[in-house]
């Protein structure tokens, strides 16, 4: 799976341009899988599997990842930008992006430090004080390579570090794709159904009408979640800790789950030997929050892995709990198919 890792995460999928990624997913699961793409750019699959299932079973991730949205060009040939999703202005400083396409390198700027007012050294720039500075010589000169509505990017490789880590950009939800595609590519028990879907990060767009087509009986939404198991986080706030496998949410922002399936996806990681923990904190939302309020309702369960620095050009993950996570996604899907 790390392979897979390397492949996805090397492509840009800013929400709402999530085109590379799919036609990646597609190359990887053609032949292997129906498909189809509908309206708003959500890849929904077809497994077949050795025999037909009891109840219907979705599992979803989502392709996009954060960005940045270029607003416009200054006289100077320096880009103003939003955010797609919700990063904290503070991973933006300094960083390398790529823009557009991505044949246009930049760095994110902002005033330098030595013409600060003194009232300023101490705040965080908002994301209206910074610019990407791409080296144009002017406007004009910046318009050849770019336009207002161009995404940028973060422009981080993946890396391998310390006792089985791995840092990377779009991990969030790169790892859940990765799981997804080796669970396509493997001989299933049953019939399943997937749904690798868009704009996650702007609200749970994408899933919402997945969720509406495919018509599930249960849903797995696989994710990546903050590991908050950092310097000067007590641990009744570190939410999840590397290392332990895939988190299993009991609620969050969007969703309180079924009880009795929380308490399923514990029995059968036990059942198999597989590692897994509660999210111990009420906080964030997935594509549960839409799927799970489908049609006439959908029981869902969350299983998450554990991921540091979310949101930012260094998400960093145990690659361990990527592979616990796809084991348990596997046996709970057997289960619930016939449930």
């Amino acid at each position: 799976m790390l392979e897979t890792l390397k492949a996805l995460c090397s492509l840009e999928g800013i929400s709402g341009n999530e085109g590379k990624v799919r036609e990646y997913i597609i190359s990887r699961i053609d032949g292997k899988a129906e498909y189809s793409v509908d309206p708003l750019g959500n890849l929904i699959v077809f497994k077949k599997g050795k025999k037909a299932s009891k109840n219907k079973v979705m599992l979803d991730a989502h392709t996009d990842e954060v960005g940045l949205i270029i607003t416009c060009v200054t006289d100077d040939g320096l880009l103003k930008f939003d955010t797609v999703g919700g990063i904290n202005p503070s991973v933006l400083l300094g960083r390398a992006v790529r823009v557009g396409s991505g044949e246009a390198g930049g760095v994110i700027g902002v005033k330098p430090v030595h013409l600060l007012k003194e009232s300023e050294e101490n705040t965080l720039p908002e994301i209206s004080d910074m610019y990407i500075d791409i080296g144009a010589a002017d406007k004009a000169d910046a318009l050849r390579h770019v336009s207002a509505g161009d995404i940028a990017f973060f422009d981080s490789e993946l890396i391998e570090f310390g006792d089985s880590k791995i840092k990377a950009r779009a991990l969030d939800d790169r790892v859940g794709c990765a799981v997804m595609i080796k669970l396509i590519e493997s001989d299933l028990e049953y019939d399943a159904w997937f749904s690798f879907s868009s704009q996650e990060e702007v609200g749970t767009r994408g899933a919402t009408a997945a969720a509406f087509t495919i018509a599930p009986d249960y849903a797995i939404v696989l994710e990546t979640t903050t590991a908050a198991d950092i310097i000067d986080v007590p641990a009744e706030s570190r939410v999840c800790l590397l290392g332990n496998g895939p988190a299993v949410s009991f609620m969050d922002r969007s969703t309180v789950y079924d009880k009795e399936l929380f308490n399923t996806a514990f029995r059968v990681a036990a059942e198999n030997g597989i590692k897994c923990q509660p999210k111990t904190m009420v906080a964030g939302g997935n594509d549960a929050g839409a799927i799970h309020k489908s049609r006439g309702g959908v029981k869902t369960v969350t299983l998450s892995t554990p991921c540091r620095y979310l949101h930012s050009p260094s998400c960093v993950i145990d690659f361990n709990d990527a592979e616990d996570t796809l084991r348990l996604a596997g046996a709970l899907l057997t289960e619930l198919c016939n449930a």
